[in-house]
């Protein structure tokens, strides 16, 4: 005769807290509380309890309901113990989450705003003649690419060769100097680059002088301790097997470090100096000092004012005329402008550096 085994208590309990969530479910719940928000905030902007939709509050809110969803709902599928894992790690993942969303609250609005001039006329015309509706930003477009391109010309070949000497040839009292005015042209100010390009120029060509290729200088001091921090990190993280396998082959120290030591680190490099072209694209107090303002096209860097995006953004919200729109449109579109180009040079950096880093065969 069988008899027949009730389960206690204590089986029932973990029979219960036995089940699992599904390994998509954090991300599901996450893009649920975000929708959940996100509809929220869209009503409160449709019934005119805020002006503009609001989506950093959106995605903060919807994280922290999206916390306490994951937890209850673990709580009750697989027990308290891995409710508790759950927690921390859902609180990790918020961490995270509040710290881009700086990031994502700029490049939202930068978008939303500078979308209104994004037309073909703002990339084929000046701001000559130009009063209130029209025009466009050709002419900064242009300085901006030309005065960055000649402050890289200067300043890699220097960055790159001083981090070569620190890293290879560097002992001594030259060495811990120049890593010392290294770390303090780091931390210089931009306006006082300017002011250093400025002055040395306005020592041969007077006062009014107001050029391209200054401005190009006063970057170059900003771009330099980047290119050497950055390059010289690069280059010590290059595996010493491969310099003493070059010099057991008989190969000079100056033929591996331009065959073997450069180019393993080139997509290293190469980083290092969109890093650095990032850092100063969007200056504008040294340009202002440097370069100066100008509605009209100018292609020579040696002759004359030029016109850069982040003076042509600062110029156009500062000197609004009696209608402000196009003056701020104009503005913001700028702003998305120069987001786009810093975007497009990190990409390219990414292509560079992946064509021309060495391939494991």
């Amino acid at each position: 005769m069988s008899v027949a085994v009730r389960p206690s208590s204590a089986t029932r309990s973990n029979t219960l807290t036995a089940g699992k969530l599904p390994k998509a479910a954090p991300w599901g719940l996450l893009v649920i509380s975000w929708a959940i928000f996100t509809v929220v905030f869209l009503l409160l902007k449709a019934s005119g309890s805020t002006k503009d939709f609001n989506i950093v509050g959106a995605l903060f809110f919807g994280t922290i309901l999206f916390d306490v969803l994951i937890v209850v709902i673990s709580m009750v599928v697989e027990g308290g113990r891995k409710a508790k894992d759950r927690l921390v790690t859902s609180l990790v993942m918020s961490a995270f989450i509040v710290v881009l969303l700086p990031l994502v609250s700029l490049i939202y609005t930068v978008i939303s705003r500078g979308v209104a001039r994004f037309d073909v006329m703002y990339f084929t015309y000046s701001m000559r003649n130009v009063i209130s509706v029209g025009g466009g930003a050709l002419h900064a477009i242009v300085g901006t690419l030309e005065i960055t391109a000649f402050a890289t010309l200067i300043s890699v070949p220097i960055g790159i060769l001083t981090s070569v000497y620190l890293v290879e040839y560097g002992r001594g009292r030259l060495a811990r100097a120049i890593t010392f005015f290294v770390d303090v042209m780091t931390g210089i100010p931009s306006i006082v680059a300017g002011l250093f390009a400025y002055s040395l120029f306005a020592l041969f060509a007077g006062p009014a002088i107001r050029a391209g290729v200054v401005g190009s200088i006063a970057l170059s001091v900003l771009m330099i301790p980047v290119v050497v921090r950055s390059s010289e990190e690069i280059l010590k993280i290059v595996p010493n097997e491969l310099r003493e396998a070059s010099y057991a082959l008989g190969v000079p120290k100056w033929l591996t470090i331009l065959k073997i030591i450069l180019p393993t680190s080139i997509a290293g490099l190469t980083t290092g100096v969109m890093l650095a072209i990032s850092r100063v694209i969007g200056e504008t107090a040294p340009l202002l000092l440097t370069t100066g303002f100008t509605t009209d096209m100018n292609y020579n860097l040696f002759s004359d004012r030029m016109m850069t995006l982040p003076v042509f953004v600062y110029t156009q919200y500062a000197n609004q005329g009696p209608i402000a729109t196009p003056y701020l449109e104009r503005a913001w579109t700028g702003a998305l402008v120069l987001i786009l180009i810093v975007m497009a040079l990190n990409l390219i950096a990414r292509l560079v550096g992946r064509l021309f880093s060495p391939k494991l065969r």
